[in-house]
């Protein structure tokens, strides 16, 4: 299996996030991939495919705030990582505010994603690892590749951050693979919270289809996405799928909802699938409440193997540092077969 990891991604490290009404350290932290790195074996660097696939997905004004404010902070007098305070609650005006503090409520849409001095960089090359392994899969014609993405991408809109997402790394690959003629695609979303992001992306196109697995939305994060009524608009109705599950799942409860997933994808004729892969449906994940067990993820992986697709795994979420490296060779060796 190809497997993809660039150490440029780790220079992103914000030191503290507001969660439960707190601060408390950032959980998304570069030993996530080191520990990941460390079960992989060998690994090859992402190579620099420059904006234009990333911006096939996110729009300029978003990029050019990302790369600049960390420095437009900074300059204001601040210290520490960039943090927003102030969002608007429905409609977003294009209006023109230069002041930091309304950018970081305008491009964001909560207060546990700062944007610290390395973000950017991270980001990029982040994006750059996932379109490294896409490049790699059809260059190869080989049928798996893992990207070693962190931070993870699957929240991040068009136009927003959000959950420790600034790029989203699944989006920009399936675009990707889209325009080079490897659809039609298919994103099955496999971590414990919602992919909002993707799901907004794509949710009024016919071309891309969006199948997610996640905590109910009525108790966990992003609360306002993801719920199974949530099944596209326009072009794009019917080609969202979400398969909301309840606190303290476990392999038994997860697998009808993986076969429901799967069914859906390849009725819908899936040529490629993109298959954002969180971690932290793990038991012992301090964030996140289903009850899945190390061993679990080899059949897990192996479930969505057995469909047969080209499939490039890009890294989420998983939280359970000490336990995330097991997690995710379990889950590429049943991939793999």
């Amino acid at each position: 299996m190809i497997r993809i990891f660039d150490a440029r991604q780790t220079v992103h490290a914000p030191a503290r996030e507001l969660h439960n009404g707190s601060w408390s350290d950032y959980a998304e932290t570069p030993a996530r991939a080191d520990a990941i790195a460390a079960s992989l074996g060998e690994t090859s660097p992402a190579r620099d495919f420059g904006i234009a696939p990333i911006s096939a997905v996110h729009d300029g004004e978003y990029l050019g705030f990302l790369e600049r404010a960390h420095a437009e902070w900074r300059a204001a007098g601040r210290e520490g990582d960039a943090i927003g305070y102030a969002w608007p609650v429905v409609g977003r005006r294009p209006l023109k505010l230069d002041r930091i503090d309304a950018a970081l409520g305008r491009f964001s849409f909560d207060a546990a994603t700062p944007i610290a001095q390395g973000t950017w960089q991270g980001a990029y090359w982040s994006a750059q690892t996932a379109l490294t392994a896409l490049d790699d899969m059809l260059a190869q014609n080989s049928s798996r590749a893992f990207a070693l993405c962190r931070p993870p991408g699957h929240h991040a809109g068009a136009d927003y951050c959000g959950g420790y997402c600034y790029l989203n790394n699944a989006a920009i690959v399936a675009e990707e693979a889209t325009a080079r003629g490897d659809g039609p695609v298919a994103i099955l979303d496999i971590d414990y919270h919602h992919g909002n992001g993707t799901q907004d992306i794509f949710y009024d196109r016919g071309d891309i289809f969006f199948a997610s697995i996640h905590a109910d939305p009525a108790t966990d994060f992003p609360f306002y996405w993801g719920h199974a009524d949530e099944c596209g608009a326009g072009d794009g109705r019917g080609a969202t799928l979400n398969l909301p599950l309840s606190r303290g799942c476990d392999l038994d409860g997860y697998r009808p909802a993986l076969d429901t997933a799967l069914k859906a994808i390849a009725d819908w004729g899936a040529r490629f699938l993109v298959v954002s892969f969180g971690a932290d449906i793990h038991a012992d994940d301090p964030i996140s409440h289903f009850a899945l067990q190390t061993g679990d993820f080899r059949a897990l992986g192996a479930r969505i193997g057995e469909v047969g697709l080209p499939s490039l795994i890009v890294m989420e979420g998983g939280y359970a540092v000490d336990a995330l490296g097991a997690n995710v060779k379990r889950f590429l060796d049943g991939i793999g077969g």
